[in-house]
């Protein structure tokens, strides 16, 4: 019944099994993940107590090690212990891990790829909120809004606001697109509908598929310099650190501004600040480097910084589409068929 990424469903599907199965994730996410109609239909799909949630499976409690001796699935969320050799000699029957998050690179090790472990990830669910923070701060940004609601604050009086204002607007302005991950594609989507060029760099997209997906590929250079505004999807890499350092920062236009929701590492922060200190730039920071700036950053203060604590990504309501995706897949494996959305080991060397 071990699915085999790819593999076409067959006519009819066979009748579902119900695999043992145990939560595996950090401390208080299962209660956030999943609600009363999830946990019904968990156990309608697995053999599993979905009060039982694994924080340690390096050194188990006993109820822990004897669902995982068993366990022929987990459910992994943020926080999910890693899964290496130890773990998985504790673990004799695994098959499979669905993962209702993002990134399995925290918790999956190369043990897990050896043994032939199938994968699946929300990360395309997780996608979704990012994309829609991402365009309500785009057509913002292009809007001015933030600086209108500052100086609105300050002034609280008649102004000349279409004078100020006079450069504002989302109409033909150019959009670059750092990355065509699955949060960029569905960026790029979603600005179909409106008068905007988007650019697009990502060095595994040729320009076939570029212009596919509504894009012009471009340069990273070119992205920089011919951008009203950058928006990064870039995955943490080796290679992607810094990837926008000083050179590249003083490529953007006066008054352009800088979206980052996928990596604070992305961007040197070294660099990037003394283009917001002046004025040059804007931003908005959904991540930063550190993760926390320190109490006295000038990124809180800044008029023409908005800086939000990483929630561009699922949170609140939103959590409950990545359980429904994780308990979509492990229908699909109980009934023997591939997971939709199944993670090869081969593409992590590029992905988040």
């Amino acid at each position: 019944m071990h699915p085999t990424s790819g593999s076409p469903p067959g006519p009819a599907d066979p009748p579902p099994v119900r695999p043992a199965l145990l939560l595996a994730m950090g401390p208080g996410i299962a209660d956030r993940l999943l609600g009363a109609r999830h946990r019904t239909r968990l156990v309608a799909l697995a053999r599993t107590d979905p009060h039982l949630v694994a924080h340690d499976l390096a050194d188990p409690a006993p109820g822990i090690a004897a669902a995982l001796a068993g366990a022929e699935v987990l459910l992994t969320c943020w926080g999910a212990p890693p899964l290496t050799e130890r773990v998985l000699a504790a673990a004799p029957r695994l098959r499979a891990v669905v993962h209702a998050a993002g990134s399995v690179k925290h918790h999956l090790t190369d043990a897990c790829w050896d043994r032939g472990i199938a994968v699946t990830s929300a990360a395309g669910a997780n996608a979704l909120p990012v994309a829609e923070f991402t365009l309500a701060a785009i057509l913002f940004a292009n809007k001015r809004v933030l600086h209108a609601a500052h100086r609105y604050r300050g002034l609280r009086a008649p102004h000349d606001w279409p004078a100020e204002l006079d450069g504002a607007g989302n109409y033909r302005r150019t959009v670059g697109v750092i990355g065509a991950s699955r949060t960029g594609r569905r960026v790029i989507e979603l600005l179909h509908p409106f008068d905007l060029r988007v650019l697009l760099y990502d060095p595994y997209v040729d320009r076939a598929e570029a212009t596919r997906l509504g894009a012009v590929p471009v340069p990273l250079d070119a992205l920089c310099a011919d951008s009203d505004l950058v928006t990064v999807h870039a995955p943490q890499l080796p290679a992607t650190r810094h990837l926008l350092d000083a050179r590249r920062l003083a490529l953007m236009p006066d008054g352009a501004t800088l979206i980052n929701t996928a990596r604070g590492s992305l961007v040197d922060p070294a660099a990037l600040l003394p283009e917001l200190v002046t004025g040059r730039l804007h931003a908005v920071l959904d991540v930063t480097e550190p993760e926390l700036p320190p109490p006295g950053s000038p990124l809180y203060d800044l008029p023409n910084v908005l800086l939000t604590p990483h929630v561009a990504g699922s949170l609140g309501t939103e959590l409950h589409r990545l359980a429904d995706h994780a308990l979509d897949e492990l229908e699909r494996y109980g009934r023997g068929r591939p997971f939709r959305s199944p993670v090869r080991r081969e593409e992590l060397h590029h992905s988040a």
